[in-house]
């Protein structure tokens, strides 16, 4: 089939009965469910870019194996010129939804083609499994799948390991073998998306401990398979809301989630890796699923960040305080911020490396560091904008308001901008504003960008463990040679 249109993803989503509970209620009709709808309809937007003349030779390519066309996501990197391919559909997707939906197809796409292309990996351990992987990025790129994922344990005694739980499956496990498949039971997060997705994938980070092996796996299943349960977290938006009350709340609430699963089969096919702690624990940094997808959600963090600094100008310009040295200084700031996260994802792609497999690999130091300052950066614009917008943040009326002919006069006169801005536009961007900086949308956008790859306090330290291992401080061993004890001469020089 090869890219599929939006009205096939919608029919997609028709069709399956996941089990998806939202706010005490089981959903039967996901489309038809106000939260869920406009998300739907904003994800198959992108599915029809791929059809679009304007986008499709940017973010698509014709498969050598299939003939079929393809989401460049699926785009093995061998050059940078393909990494630059790739960046193409980050982009679009990113830029369609202003970098507010972090979790679009593409980001699971290239999780699953870093596998495919390091299937050796998996050869390791099992021949059974790395057949898996490269069938299932077949399937997934021939049929255009939209995958979610989830690798986190629950949040419960995060002091002990996933078997000294109190629950023996308070964390997801393998329960026993069957002629059918792998019993798995327990639970994970944070399944971004997932009652709109067509399936789901299970991996995990390193940290597994001896005991831990029942926990240790990686599999794929369809949303829908039986004995799964999707718990949604309480939305954020109604679904009921005005586009132009809520410009962003409206249209891009990616809903998260917790995955139970209550003795669901996993056939054999679908298994990836189980029951080897040292396979679970090398999955993430040998087979480029962690540093890979880095490139996308790189990628849409620059548009994200650009987005809400766009914001913070715009705000600032509507009600003429951009000309106060105060606020220049803070969205110079803003821009900088922009400007370094650009430049450090270009020297990702221009530094790239070649796995001895002869996979392009965007460098790892840039990758990082973007992954490091984003979850600064971002809070600061939002904080920005809030600084910036201050108390008219709070005080915009709504569209009824508006269509109200006894209150117009007094809203006109009251909510205008500087000189050449109307009320209308005043009170348009301050709630575009409002959503990104203040609603319950807004702020889980702002936890999502600190967490989104992990704890990034937790990550820093990574980095800099292995920053140090790969930095001799020879400047300052070659500084002190001229300030030795017996070296009088040259200190007195």
């Amino acid at each position: 089939m090869g890219i599929r249109t939006g009205a096939q993803y919608i029919e997609a989503v028709k069709a399956r009965k996941p089990e998806v509970w939202l706010s005490g209620k089981r959903i039967e009709n996901l489309f038809e469910e106000p939260v869920f709808k406009q998300p739907i309809l904003e994800i198959a937007k992108l599915y029809d870019m791929q059809h679009d003349p304007e986008f499709q030779d940017k973010i698509t390519h014709v498969c050598e194996e299939t003939g079929e066309r393809v989401n460049n996501a699926f785009l093995v990197p061998k050059c940078y010129e393909d990494l630059v391919k790739r960046r193409n559909v980050f982009e679009a997707f990113a830029k369609a939804t202003f970098g507010l939906m972090g979790r679009t197809p593409d980001f699971l796409n290239v999780v699953v083609t870093s596998m495919y292309y390091n299937s050796w990996f998996f050869e390791k351990y099992n021949k059974n499994w790395a057949e898996n992987v490269r069938n299932y990025y077949k399937y997934m790129r021939d049929n255009d799948i939209f995958l979610t994922h989830a690798i986190i344990n629950p949040q419960n005694d995060r002091s002990k390991t996933s078997h000294e739980q109190k629950d023996t499956y308070t964390h997801l496990g393998a329960v026993k073998e069957t002629p059918d498949g792998l019993v798995v039971r327990g639970a994970k997060m944070l399944a971004t998306l997932a009652p709109v997705t067509d399936e789901v994938i299970i991996y995990s980070f390193p940290g597994f401990a001896p005991g831990d092996e029942k926990y240790a796996l990686a599999f794929a299943i369809p949303i829908d398979t039986p004995g799964l349960r999707i718990i949604c977290r309480e939305p954020m938006q109604d679904g009921q809301r005005s586009f132009f009350d809520h410009p962003l709340a409206s249209r891009f609430e990616e809903m998260d989630a917790l995955l139970v699963f209550d003795d669901v089969v996993v056939p054999w096919d679908r298994v990836f890796l189980y029951n080897n702690v040292e396979a679970a624990n090398k999955l993430y940094p040998m087979t480029g699923a962690g540093q890979q997808p880095a490139h996308q959600s790189g990628v849409r963090g620059l548009v994200k960040l650009e987005f809400a600094t766009q914001v913070a100008m715009k705000v600032a310009d509507t009600i003429g305080v951009d000309g106060y040295l105060n606020v220049q200084d803070q969205l110079g700031e803003l821009a900088q911020s922009l400007e370094s996260i650009r430049a450090l994802l270009k020297v990702a792609e221009y530094e790239h490396t070649m796995t001895e497999h002869g996979e392009a690999m965007p460098a790892y130091v840039p990758l990082e560091t973007i992954r490091g300052l984003l979850p600064k950066m971002y809070p600061r614009a939002i904080e920005v904008i809030q600084i910036v917008g201050a108390g008219g943040l709070l005080m915009s009326p709504t569209g009824a308001d508006f269509e109200s002919e006894e209150l117009r006069g007094s809203i006109d006169n009251y909510y205008v901008g500087r000189e050449g801005i109307s009320s209308l536009e005043r009170v348009s961007i301050f709630k575009l504003a409002w959503d990104l900086c203040g609603e319950a949308f807004g702020q889980r956008l702002l936890q999502y960008e600190r967490y989104y790859t992990g704890d990034p306090i937790r990550k820093r330290g990574i980095f800099y463990n292995n920053y140090k291992r790969q930095t001799p401080l020879t400047m300052v061993d070659e500084a002190l040679k001229g300030a030795q004890l017996d070296n009088k001469e040259a200190l007195t020089n």
